[in-house]
């Protein structure tokens, strides 16, 4: 089977190579192909977990996401952030997050309140 650990960022592209060949196989669990695509897969896993960090949202992104998520219009924000016009300043970050909206997100649409108080990246 020829399987090794996933050490530098080259044998990490390869490994994602492979994997996406293997995927477009579509190989059925158990038989020698669907264990080297579980166990490739699981060496990535590891591998990103330690190597690639995965940062926290954006809190205006993350209110977008959930937008695109639920299909939610602007209008639909008015009751938890305020009129259309303070909707829109905090979607293009022209308006800071209060507490009391960040809690309304948090109740209203269930965007975990770390991600709703983390610094907003500068659009």
């Amino acid at each position: 089977m020829d399987i090794r650990p996933i050490h530098t960022e080259a044998d990490y592209k390869d490994t994602l190579k492979e994997i996406a060949v293997l995927m477009d196989s579509d190989p059925d669990p158990g038989t020698p192909e669907g264990d080297r695509l579980d166990i490739l897969s699981t060496l990535v896993h590891a591998y990103e977990a330690k190597h690639v960090p995965i940062t926290a949202p954006d809190p205006v992104e993350a209110i977008k996401f959930r937008m695109d998520q639920i299909g939610l219009s602007v209008k639909d924000l008015e009751p938890i952030i305020g009129k259309s016009n303070r909707v829109y300043e905090v979607l293009n970050r022209q308006r800071p997050l209060t507490l009391a909206m960040i809690r309304r997100l948090h109740q209203s649409l269930g965007i975990p309140v770390d991600v709703l108080v983390a610094e907003t990246v500068a659009g």
